[in-house]
């Protein structure tokens, strides 16, 4: 413990100098990784979509401010039905005849009676409506909401880069766990043959047994399998991180790492604090809530009155005829005022409150969560860090004990079986210690994560 307080006090000079953004520096890390699987990954594809999604839904929302104009067409025609007298021959054709006789000409003709029928015949009516919004209150609602869903898939979208990056870190040092495990494997497997070949050599001296050797083969053999279920957890890791990257199977992977800068950032970010108020999870919930309290005043403007202006420009007559007195303009306003809805918007509002106070207690037991889920995952780190050291300590005395054992082997004093107890020790205390040194890595980036240190804007 004093340990870690010696390289924490050491690191808070440098923290000074580190952003704000990210205690965690990624410099260590080889971030062309991270930036490979934000550009080929499918996952932000298709969050990406949805932020184009959102623009077009607030062009469409702000469309309703805009005028429309639709080509409308009517025609009708029918016969029969009833129909209207009208004596214009009776009343006009004396009057006619007299004027005729005055001025001793022919202008005044005689004229009919006309019956003329209440229904069109072969009648048209082609006209261009225009629909200008004046007044409603729904559109300006309808467009902050959709400026909302603009925002919210923006988040997402940071959210999954966040999460793609934290995925990426993880599968890149479980690959470098794997190779690591191997190689103590390896190096095992050279120890044991090499305790093989004193065997021999002291066997054709004289001084050891047959059994030794039969022992040792058993002791390779055992070795050579946990070997070779090594790599194929190699194998399984690069296939995983490269399928994260979006990219072939086999694709080499660059293992050139600074192991001591990475624990200088892990021992750095024990100092980090457990605000986690950036999290995108909790800016999806402000934003959700901003959109069910626009959903409310977005019901309730449904009681609201709606003005257009509307303007036709068009033609109506009978038989196709199109002239000077067939074409027309019509210019007015319409008002709709709601009077009675049978309770659906207050109904539809009590709904949007209830939803806002669902999210509300969702985002209280959320940020609770992600606090509690922050603070677990620094003391994951604090145990994991002490956990190294410890197992480094084991190291340096199974690697001392298998010295001094090997030695007194060939020189007599010790036995076979201490031999491989050394040797077993040696390989248990070595594959703890690299497993834990990467278990401390992945400790830090869970730490990274739970608190949104990490800088997705590169």
């Amino acid at each position: 413990m004093k340990k870690i307080e010696k390289y924490i006090s050491l690191t808070t000079i440098l923290l000074l100098f580190l952003p704000e953004s990210g205690i965690y520096c990624q410099s260590a890390f080889p971030d062309i990784y991270i930036r490979i699987a934000f550009q080929n990954s499918p996952l932000l594809y298709q969050k990406s979509t949805d932020i184009d999604k959102a623009h077009l839904a607030k062009n469409i929302a702000t469309g309703y401010r805009l005028p429309t104009a639709s080509f409308q067409l009517g025609y009708q025609t029918a016969a029969g039905g009833r129909n209207i007298d009208l004596p214009v021959g009776d009343m006009l054709n004396g009057v006619y005849t007299t004027l005729n006789h005055l001025t001793n000409t022919n202008s005044f003709p005689t004229i009919e009676n006309q019956s003329i029928n209440f229904l069109p015949s072969n009648f048209y009516d082609a006209k261009v409506r225009t629909t200008i919004p004046i007044y409603n209150a729904e559109v300006g609602h309808n467009i902050r909401l959709s400026e909302n869903q603009i925002i919210a898939a923006e988040t997402n979208l940071r959210l999954q880069k966040r999460q793609l990056a934290a995925t990426v870190k993880e599968a890149y040092f479980n690959y470098l766990m794997a190779i690591k495990v191997k190689s103590i494997y390896t190096e095992a497997i050279g120890l044991a043959r090499e305790g093989r070949r004193v065997n021999s050599r002291l066997l054709e001296h004289g001084k050891g047994l047959p059994a030794y050797i039969l022992r040792s083969d058993a002791e390779i053999a055992s070795i050579e399998d946990e070997a070779f279920s090594a790599e194929t957890a190699v194998k399984n890791a690069q296939y995983w991180f490269n399928f994260i990257l979006n990219r072939p199977d086999t694709a080499s992977i660059d293992t050139s790492i600074d192991e001591e800068a990475l624990m200088a950032e892990c021992r750095a970010l024990l100092l980090s604090n457990s605000d986690n108020s950036q999290r995108e999870e909790l800016s999806l919930l402000h934003i959700a809530s901003a959109s069910y309290k626009e959903a409310i005043q977005l019901q309730k403007s449904a009681a609201m009155p709606r003005l257009n202006g509307i303007l036709d420009l068009g033609s109506q007559s009978e038989n196709w005829r199109f002239n000077n007195q067939s074409r027309y303009f019509l210019l007015g306003l319409q008002l709709e005022v709601p009077i009675f809805s049978a309770n659906r918007i207050k109904q539809k509002t009590a709904m949007a409150k209830l939803d806002l106070d669902r999210n509300e207690s969702v985002l209280d037991y959320s940020k609770q969560q992600l606090q509690l889920s922050a603070k677990i995952a620094i003391n994951n780190l604090r145990t994991a860090l002490e956990t190294l050291d410890a197992c480094k300590k084991q190291v340096e005395a199974a690697s001392a004990y298998r010295r001094l054992i090997d030695k007194g082997y060939t020189e007599g004093v010790s036995t076979f079986i201490e031999t491989i107890d050394a040797r077993n020790q040696w390989k248990t205390s070595q594959l703890a210690c690299k497993i834990q040194l990467y278990k401390v890595f992945l400790a830090g980036v869970k730490v990274e994560r739970e608190l949104a240190l990490f800088n997705i804007d590169q």
